[in-house]
């Protein structure tokens, strides 16, 4: 838009604590110079949408304050009606982890919200999943073309035969050779398999292709007790590749078999797990987008359900934040081990947090990391924390729990699924196709604007809280509803109608040999 016709608009801005001395500009593609608010307050400087400006003279060194907490130190003296772009921001310390308040702000259970249900697939050991699909794992990297080419033709040759049985996913990766298996890090991507395969949404039923001599064993990918669930490339009974595929193919069947006998009953809203992530993120995020999902969060939280945020670097500068909401000494310190973990294996790197901040986050007017974090901490709501997971570890609680993960759209979206995630909430606010084969992802835009340019992306808009439209109760209620829809298959994500799916990507801090 041109900077004309956006000054014929209303000047609007949101300052989000009263405390705030910056405030993030409203209206779409930003104000020109000269611009006036309602307060009086005059641009100095054209201020691109979700930016800061100034509400008042900032000296040199003075905190810079949103969400109520210094996001970082004027640079040099920033007057009233300023742009505070990044380069104006000298960005702070990260909380020190050993002087962090545990359990000191333990928030009151909030009342059971009770009678909602979606329509889910049962399974035997209890679980519930919102899709029904096979997955087939490998346990090596060099048998992903083998699989990709067995997939192709279960879909067309098998598939059409078992019409309850929604698709046929590969669980590919590049693992299981050439690395240090025994590494004590290797614990990461070994466990994250193991538990992929287990995802409610694959209904139990396990199928390995390895390819014989690689350093994972397929059989650490198999559960206890689960037999012939495993083909071997280099079995010497195989006379040739189509004798191996047409083994697949008819361990396959065997499986989708016993999927299609799968179908849809009503569940109660306690049996999701849902997972929520952000990317793309911008300084609406934590203030439309987040927030909704958040009051979202609480709901499915009071209603049963386990509810895992993640990113570790997205919530280390605010973590001081969460370990007064950990519901025990336990949790408490068990957050504190992931950040420090974390900590450790960035400076391996030559890296510290600072490196998480994106161009495009930048662009979006997140000035670093701490106003990142602030922002995204919003998606847990403010229920009681009471789990900490470990990267790829599974799931065995209710509540709201921190699943440890990097901030990757796609290793956090492995690492969820491993978890046990069988939906994702997923936020952004420069736009993303993200999507994954084995979970319905619900993509939420924090800024109307993007969800009307991109209409057929976007599934939900929660930028009209920005607008007046909608409350972030109102907003949130709205999102719950539709979390129920897609659980339960009556509404489908455009990530699944278009087929848009990424590659599944392991979290190996371990060494490669």
């Amino acid at each position: 838009m041109d900077q004309s016709v956006a000054a014929k608009e209303q000047p609007r801005y949101i300052k989000l604590n009263e405390r705030d001395n910056v405030a993030i500009v409203v209206n779409d593609f930003g104000l020109p110079a000269g611009s006036r608010f309602t307060c009086g307050l005059t641009l100095r400087a054209f201020v691109p949408q979700g930016h800061k400006t100034a509400l008042v003279d900032i000296a040199q060194d003075a905190p810079i304050i949103r969400y109520g907490e210094v996001i970082g130190y004027a640079a040099s003296l920033i007057l009233a009606g300023e742009w505070v772009d990044e380069a104006r921001i000298r960005m702070p310390e990260a909380p020190a982890l050993d002087k962090l308040e545990i359990s000191t702000a333990v928030p009151a259970p909030l009342p059971p919200l009770e009678g909602y249900t979606f329509e889910g697939y049962r399974n035997p050991d209890g679980s519930v999943g919102t899709k029904n699909i096979l997955g087939i794992s490998s346990s090596v990297q060099c048998v992903k073309g083998t699989m990709e080419y067995a997939v192709k033709r279960i879909r067309a040759e098998l598939l059409p035969k078992y019409p309850n049985v929604d698709d046929v996913v590969p669980l590919t990766h590049a693992y299981g050779c050439g690395v240090a298996i025994t590494a004590p890090d290797a614990v990461v991507p070994i466990r994250t398999l193991q538990n992929l395969a287990l995802n409610p949404n694959f209904g139990g039923e396990i199928l390995v292709v390895g390819l014989g001599c690689e350093k994972l064993a397929p059989e650490r990918l198999v559960p206890e007790g689960v037999s012939d669930a495993i083909v071997r490339m280099q079995d010497e009974a195989f006379d040739g590749f189509g004798a191996i595929v047409d083994a697949i193919m008819t361990q396959a069947e065997a499986r989708l078999k016993v999927l299609n006998r799968r179908k849809r009953e009503t569940c109660s809203a306690a049996d999701l797990i849902i997972g929520l992530q952000c990317g793309g993120s911008d300084a609406f995020s934590g203030v439309t987008a987040n927030p909704a999902v958040g009051f979202a969060a609480d709901l499915l939280v009071r209603a049963g359900a386990t509810v895992m945020f993640s990113e570790v670097t997205e919530v280390r500068d605010a973590i001081q934040l969460l370990t007064r909401r950990a519901i025990n000494e336990d949790v408490g310190r068990a957050l504190v081990r992931e950040m420090a973990w974390y900590d450790s294996y960035l400076a391996r790197g030559g890296a510290d947090r600072s490196a998480n901040t994106t161009p495009g986050n930048k662009k979006g007017g997140l000035a670093n990391i701490v106003e990142k974090s602030l922002g995204s901490i919003v998606k847990s709501g403010s229920s009681a924390i009471t789990g900490v997971l470990s990267p790829g570890e599974k799931a065995t609680q209710k509540g709201m729990l921190f699943a440890a993960t990097p901030a990757s759209d796609f290793i956090c979206g492995t690492l969820q699924l491993a978890s046990g995630m069988t939906l994702q909430v997923f936020t952004t606010g420069r736009g993303t196709p993200y999507g994954l084969a084995a979970a319905p992802v619900i993509k939420v835009a924090t800024r109307s604007e993007l969800a009307r340019r991109w209409k057929d992306l976007i599934d939900f808009d929660a930028g009209r809280i920005a607008t007046g439209e909608k409350t972030i109760e109102e907003t949130g209620w709205d999102l719950f509803r539709l979390i129920l829809d897609v659980a339960s298959g009556r509404t489908k994500p455009w990530s699944d109608r278009w087929g848009i799916h990424n590659d599944l990507t392991l979290f190996n801090p371990a060494p490669v040999t």
